[in-house]
């Protein structure tokens, strides 16, 4: 069953760039699909982006849209979000999850989670 290891979060300030990792330690993500989700303090966790890793489809939340990129790697077995323009709002932990039911947009309907990566944006 494959796990997943996110990493690349860090602080930094509000224009500033992030590209955060999510790789399978275990198995592929063949026939998945992977989303990032982010939990603020205080409020409950949502789908920032995801992608088919077969067909390559992807989904972005609205606010997000033309500021983040998620794309895959198939040697690497790695999913990566590039976040730019970041703002304060962007400020949460970062969970890569991995679900074998499509593009969701539901965490429940996600399987494997990683441990999260913190991303702190000030300004």
């Amino acid at each position: 069953q494959v796990q997943v290891i996110e990493s690349g979060g860090g602080v930094v300030q509000a224009g500033d760039s992030l590209r955060l990792s999510c790789a399978a330690s275990r198995g592929i993500f063949y026939n998945l699909a992977v989303g990032w989700f982010r939990q603020a303090p205080g409020k409950e966790r949502e789908l920032v982006s995801s992608i088919n890793w077969n067909t390559g489809t992807t989904y972005y939340r609205d606010s997000v849209k033309a500021r983040f990129t998620i794309s895959r790697d198939n040697v690497k077995a790695t999913v990566y979000l590039q976040m730019n323009s970041l703002i304060p709002g962007d400020t949460a932990v970062y969970y890569c999850a991995s679900t074998c039911q499509g593009l969701q947009s539901v965490p429940n309907k996600y399987a494997i989670w990683g441990q999260g990566t913190r991303v702190t944006v000030s300004s």
